[in-house]
């Protein structure tokens, strides 16, 4: 007696008799609206990505993560190791700076892509007729 969920919104529709069904194509996206767009999407995950690699590394510093990792390398490696240091190597500047270059070159991608990604939805409308897209008033 179960009824799947696609049959329980058939019923639901069928019952509201005033909701009004609109189908529309899409056959454009603008260029610089989708720039800007993919910009500011690009600039969070920006922010995102250096709030989080400050967080991590915070929180491997103050749980001595780096302290463990090279006593235990020097105990592997005997005495060579003793000028290797992970801390040393992974400062919270050196991580920073690499964290923000890879942002800013994350920004660049992202916007290109999203540019790139609406020219070839404008070419490709002229093949495919574009998207169908359904809308009610509920």
């Amino acid at each position: 007696m179960s009824s799947s969920v696609a049959e329980k919104l058939a019923k639901k529709s069928a019952r509201s008799a005033n909701t009004k069904q609109v189908r529309l194509r899409l056959v454009y996206v603008d260029f610089w609206s989708s720039l800007k767009l993919s910009f500011l999407i690009a600039l969070a995950l920006a922010v995102m990505m250096i709030v989080v690699t400050f967080l991590v590394h915070t929180v491997l510093t103050t749980t001595h993560v780096f302290d463990t990792v090279d006593s235990l390398m020097a105990q592997l490696a005997g005495q060579d190791a003793e000028g290797i240091s992970l801390k040393e190597i992974l400062s919270l500047q050196t991580v920073m700076g690499f964290t923000v270059v890879v942002a800013v070159l994350n920004t660049v991608v992202v916007t290109v892509l999203g540019a790139v990604i609406a020219l070839l939805y404008n070419l490709s409308v002229k093949i495919t007729g574009g998207l169908l897209l359904g809308f009610s008033n509920n």
